[in-house]
């Protein structure tokens, strides 16, 4: 769990800053870069439900895919232009996605009770996106002005591909995970890909939580792709290190989030995440380096509850709305929905708005960038609290 996300946090936090930095991209071109992601979360399904859980073991095609994908961050590290860049980190993501279902799955067959020990395994994996980052700016200081200047951001690939050449080859050693039988029945590709859940849109509600979960991706996209160069761009020092702090803060609000549930219930939940993403974006558009620097360092503190109280109160309600037979098409049909459609319109959205407030003598016009995702969040979130009705009592586990 450490190395597969430290090879994603190696790169991935400082993508935009590199490509505008170094390989002179535009907005739209780096939302493109950006969408690989997308991409890769819609082919994923197919990569695991008609090849992986059926025909390898899942820590051997972990290993190969590993392998491979040293390979394209090497390819990633040589690259001189956008135009060769581009269909390498397309080729990268669409194998590394599928991986972030296989390491779960490995890590879920050894264990005899995973609500109890997968958290444990888990938060490997945030810690591996944290020392990634720490690395970038206090081991190499590849994201300070200077180096940015000299191409340094580029060793970013070269260390991602060396973590993932030691997984590859450490995935060979992980518990045999065989493939499971098909179970009977219908299912097959309608069942993998989560479209026998489709009933759920039946349910007002769950339309309207489904809808909203799509466009609140907008503003997610816009952290994703411009947080690091908004960051770099405006002089704060050791920026990948510091966004690190939205992880700690993931890691604490994730605990806080079944109490929260408990108390006030999901729809508060929902709403304070989307009001989060909100109040993050004005907390960017109006801070500073200097006095207001403050401002800055608590919009990234929001990203656990911005992610937290909505993407995981999300799965929670969705698991708790759909029934137990379709309870995994569920969760891949919003995972589906989130990740691969919301993503990749939201990335999409991003370059088009940085690209209309770029070209300034000074740079960007940042305040203006992020208060395009700040109002768009709190006109989600006004919908929302009005046309979301359901009052159901989901049950949490504290262990989540």
């Amino acid at each position: 769990m450490f190395l597969q996300f430290f090879i994603w946090g190696g790169w991935f936090v400082t993508l935009g800053t590199f490509l505008a930095s170094n390989l002179g991209a535009s907005g739209g071109q780096i939302g493109m870069a950006f969408s690989t992601q997308s991409w890769g979360a819609i082919i994923a399904p197919f990569v695991i439900g008609l090849i992986a859980d059926r025909f390898f073991n899942a820590e051997r095609i972990l290993a190969v895919l590993h392998l491979v994908g040293a390979v394209l961050l090497f390819q990633l590290y040589r690259a001189p232009d956008f135009g060769t860049f581009y269909p390498y980190v397309l080729a990268y993501m669409l194998i590394y996605m599928p991986t972030l279902a296989l390491v779960n799955s490995v890590a879920f067959r050894q264990m005899s009770d995973p609500a109890l020990e997968f958290s444990r395994i888990r938060v490997w994996g945030t810690v591996g996106w944290i020392v990634a980052g720490l690395v970038i700016s206090f081991v190499f200081a590849w994201d300070s002005q200077a180096m940015i200047a000299t191409g340094g951001l580029r060793n970013t690939f070269l260390m991602s591909a060396a973590a993932s050449l030691l997984l590859g080859l450490y995935s060979f050693t992980l518990p045999r995970t065989a493939p499971l039988k098909a179970e009977s029945g219908n299912g097959g590709l309608k069942q993998m890909l989560g479209l026998d859940a489709l009933g759920l849109l039946k349910d007002r509600s769950y339309l309207v939580f489904f809808i909203a979960s799509i466009l609140i991706c907008i503003p997610l996209a816009f952290y994703y792709q411009n947080a690091n160069p908004f960051l770099a761009e405006i002089g704060v020092t050791n920026p990948t290190a510091k966004m690190a702090i939205g992880q700690v803060s993931e890691v604490l609000f994730m605990l806080l989030l079944p109490l929260f549930i408990q108390r006030f219930g999901i729809k508060i939940a929902l709403l304070v995440g989307m009001l989060a993403w909100a109040l993050r974006y004005l907390l960017f558009a109006y801070g500073n380096n200097g006095d207001l620097a403050f401002m800055l360092f608590t919009g990234i503190a929001l990203h656990g509850i911005c992610y937290d109280f909505f993407f995981v109160s999300g799965q929670i309600y969705t698991d708790a709305k759909a029934s137990e037979r379709f309870r995994s098409s569920a969760q891949g049909l919003i995972t589906l929905a989130t990740y691969g459609l919301g993503m990749l319109i939201g990335f999409w959205v991003a370059g088009q708005v940085t690209d209309h407030f770029a070209a300034t003598p000074g740079g960007h016009d940042w305040k203006h960038i992020w208060l395009f995702p700040a109002g768009f969040a709190l006109a989600i979130f006004f919908c929302f609290c009005l046309a979301f009705k359901g009052r159901e009592a989901v049950a949490v586990q504290t262990t989540v």
